[in-house]
């Protein structure tokens, strides 16, 4: 028997939207980073549906991956565009999807390279578990489980709208 994981990323969004309108009434001198791609295509519409005047920054995993030997820079590894001060900001870091943690921590290390923030808190728009590292969303729009062989990727057609396509991992 074949099961079919069927996720509507629109209505995901709208729940990470409303999840993370929340964590900056806490924190409203919060910035958003996205992290490249699917975390900075949230963070970029994010920015917009909030009216958030402060533009999001993009960051990139590549420089600090523990598999870069493995994995070298990818040409669609992204650059980290951070428009604002770290040092002493409040950063609402945001990701497509929550596995093993391990490109959080290597995102965490390069915003470190920029400065050191006040705080980091994650906010995903899927949490699938896995985890390898200690690292948890303060806000997750869905928690999965997918089999270890699985991939979930976020995709953006031309108008912007998400979906989601469920793979085998390379």
């Amino acid at each position: 028997m074949t099961s079919t994981l069927t996720l509507d990323a629109e209505a995901l969004y709208v729940a990470l939207r409303d999840g993370v309108r929340r964590l900056l009434a806490e924190r409203p001198d919060a910035a958003l980073v996205g992290i490249w791609s699917g975390g900075a295509w949230l963070a970029a519409r994010l920015q917009a549906d909030l009216g958030l005047a402060v533009e999001a920054g993009t960051i990139t995993s590549a420089l600090h991956r523990d598999d870069f030997g493995e994995r070298g820079l990818a040409t669609d590894s992204g650059t980290t565009k951070l428009p604002f001060e770290i040092d002493g900001s409040h950063i609402v870091l945001i990701d497509d999807v929550l596995y093993t943690g391990r490109t959080i921590r290597a995102v965490v290390n390069e915003l470190y390279d920029f400065g050191r923030p006040a705080s980091v808190t994650l906010a995903v728009l899927v949490d699938r578990g896995g985890r390898e590292l200690p690292i948890e969303a303060a806000f997750a729009a869905a928690r999965v489980s997918l089999a270890p062989g699985q991939r979930l990727s976020l995709a953006r057609d031309d108008t912007g709208r998400f979906s989601f396509a469920v793979g085998q991992a390379a």
